[in-house]
């Protein structure tokens, strides 16, 4: 994994929120290695945002504003949704 992902990835366990670090955390494992460029930035770009914002996007509790409604929130919202259903099927 070259330096900029390793970068990311670290960011992505490392968010401040226990909720966010999991989400984002196991969507980067999963899905950085394969991420274009272009995505990598959006990616980069969703990390700067405030972790409460990111958590009501991200569970779908809040629309995603244009600015940030990508592929790559696209992505993190299914992959997201994919890791919560288990939890609630209990």
């Amino acid at each position: 994994m070259d330096i900029r992902r390793k970068r990311l990835l670290f960011r992505a366990r490392h968010m401040g929120t226990n909720e966010n670090d999991i989400f984002f955390g196991g969507f980067a494992e999963e899905r950085l290695p394969v991420l274009s460029e272009a995505e990598l930035d959006q990616f980069e770009t969703l990390l700067e945002v405030n972790d409460p914002d990111l958590f009501l996007w991200v569970t779908g509790a809040k629309p995603v504003p244009p600015a940030h409604d990508h592929a790559v929130m696209r992505m993190l919202r299914s992959f997201t949704l994919a890791q919560a259903r288990p939890q609630a099927d209990r």
